[in-house]
């Protein structure tokens, strides 16, 4: 299925080529966990500090669970940022 992956800062690098804007269509499987996701485009799970599914944070113990992402969610990553 497919969903928007979406990585902010440091992370925009882990992206498809042809991302746009610090985001991405990408493929991931059916019933793909976020943390498969994050796996799956080599994003440090150290480095996902705040994860949102269509807008809603998801916290480090529900990233495991499958079934949860559905065709055109949109999932957010960003790193731990300093300062400010």
């Amino acid at each position: 299925m497919n969903i928007t992956l979406k990585l902010y800062a440091n992370l925009s690098g882990l992206l498809p080529a042809r991302a746009q804007r610090n985001a991405a269509e990408v493929e991931v499987a059916d019933n793909a966990s976020l943390n498969t996701v994050i796996d799956q485009f080599k994003v440090p799970r150290e480095s996902a500090h705040l994860v949102l599914l269509n807008g809603v944070f998801v916290c480090h113990e529900d990233r495991d669970r499958p079934g949860r992402l559905q065709a055109g969610d949109v999932l957010a990553i960003w790193p731990p940022v300093a300062g400010g």
